[in-house]
């Protein structure tokens, strides 16, 4: 049994300014943002673990780093969602420019783009999925680190819950919290803790 801690990426100035959409932008973690890290390596530094993933992109990487005590290993499947035309800007500002995007996205990302020209839900949860399988190859038991980001963290869980993608946004994930979950061998998939702090 593989013990995944998949953990969201610290705080970030765009997190901090109304939660403007980050995507594949490259900005670093802002002084709470480590301190959040920080807190999280104290929080698991009793568990074991087998190896550190992360996202390539700094804010996650440098989170795992971090939380994980050790060098992490990049990933580019993990990467954050490419959020097309909707980058760089905050929800209500692009749901002005063009509410019709957004309708259609909230109503079925599995097959809209986001923000037009992004990636679907689809595509998304296929290469993360990917990821995990590899993952549960390389190390079928034990316990795991993972550091990504929002987008791709709850698409990725709706998904192994049997949600309907539209319905992503109902789960939670704070800046530098922890959701566990396992996975078996047979690919059985149990969610343990969603959104914590330990």
């Amino acid at each position: 049994m593989l013990n995944i801690f998949l953990l969201r990426h610290g705080q970030t100035a765009w997190n901090a300014d109304n939660n403007r959409y980050c995507g594949r932008s490259d900005i670093s973690l802002t002084e709470k943002g480590i301190r959040q890290a920080e807190a999280v390596r104290e929080q698991l530094k009793d568990i074991p673990f087998e190896a550190v993933y992360a996202s390539p992109l700094e804010r996650a990487f440098t989170t795992a780093c971090i939380a994980g005590g050790r060098e992490a290993i990049k990933d580019p499947r993990l990467v954050e969602a490419d959020f097309g035309g909707w980058e760089r800007k905050t929800k209500e500002e692009f749901i002005a420019e063009n509410p019709q995007l957004w309708h259609n996205w909230m109503n079925n990302p599995a097959i809209h783009r986001a923000g037009g020209t992004g990636e679907t839900g689809m595509e998304i949860v296929t290469r993360v999925d990917d990821f995990f399988r590899e993952l549960l190859q390389r190390h079928p038991a034990g316990n795991v680190l993972v550091a990504a980001h929002n987008g791709v963290n709850r698409l990725y869980l709706a998904y192994k819950l049997g949600m309907p993608l539209k319905h992503y946004r109902m789960l939670v994930q704070d800046n530098a919290s922890i959701t566990v979950f396992t996975l078996s061998t047979n690919g059985d998939f149990t969610l343990q803790h969603l959104n914590s702090k330990f």
